[in-house]
Parts: structure tokens; sequence; C-alpha cells
């Protein structure tokens, strides 16, 4: 019974950590959301991933915010505003990996002055769905099957349990 305490206080020590490191990115740092920023710049050397959350900060009523797809984000196309994030102070939590797009629905900010953000979301920090689980061998003959995070797949793990 405490080695499979043991055996559960270990796996969870093991996945935990890369769950609580999740990021909050203020979109455009100290310039926050606004026009004639160059928002390609500012997220080239950073890497998002999936729980981390953009914050557009920015006077209410002057901007708002909308997720678009890559092509509504090319064109500038606006949807209806009754979709904008509009309070000044917006999250977005990125939920998913892949490509996400979002643009300011006011006038011509988008189309004018370049008030938009393309990203690519990675999943969190090198997880991703195993196609098959992954067996972690015990001692004591236990086993526990659990898809492994990428960066653990190829390496041997041991894990210790002792009973009391």
């Amino acid at each position: 019974m405490a080695s499979n305490k043991l055996l559960m206080l270990s796996v969870v020590a093991i996945f935990i950590p890369a769950m609580a490191m999740a990021t909050d990115y203020i979109v455009g740092d100290d310039s926050g959301w606004t026009i004639n920023f160059d928002y390609q710049a500012w997220a080239k050397d950073k890497v998002f991933y999936v729980g981390d959350k953009l914050v557009f900060q920015y006077p209410k009523g002057y901007h708002n915010v909308f997720k678009v797809n890559g092509t509504a984000f090319k064109n500038c196309d606006i949807p209806p505003t009754n979709q904008a994030l509009s309070s000044g102070n917006d999250t977005v939590v990125l939920n998913t990996p892949g490509r996400k797009w979002y643009i300011c629905g006011v006038s011509n900010h988008c189309s004018a002055y370049a008030q938009k953000l393309f990203i690519t979301v990675q999943y969190q920090y090198g997880w991703a769905p195993a196609a098959t689980p992954q067996i972690l061998q015990v001692s004591h003959g236990h086993q526990l099957l659990h898809p492994l995070p990428l960066h653990l797949q190829h390496q041997h793990l041991h894990l210790q349990c002792q009973t009391q």
C-alpha cells in the first residue's frame, strides 16, 4: 500500500512541473496592443506552449481583439462585432497547439497599421499525445502504463519504490 502511494508521488513529480510552467505574455510588452507595432518581431523569438496565455492590454474603446483564421488575418477581414474581445485587458488561453491569428477590428488598424499577431503554439513543453502508451518499469515488478512526454520517450526511466 505504501509502495503504491510512493509510486504515484513519483509519477506526479515527473509530470506536474511542466504543467505548472505556463507563461503569461503581455502582447507587445510595454507597448501593449496598439497600432504601428511589429508584432511578428515581438513574437519571433518566443516559443508559445499549450497552457500559456496571451494578454492583450489597450485603452478600452480604442482597440479590440478578434481570433481569426489565416485568410482573415492576411486580408484583415473583420468578423462580426459580437465576437470581439474588448475589455482592454483581454486574456486568451492557448488551449490547443497550432497556428493562431489575432487582429484588431477597429477601423483600419489591421490593414493600415499592422495591428495583427500570428503565432504557432507548441505542445506543452515537449508533451504530445503518444501513439502508443509507454510502460514505465518500476522495481518490485510493478508497471505503470502512461504516455510519456516527448523528451522522455527515448530515455530509460527507473523509479525506485520503497516499502515500509
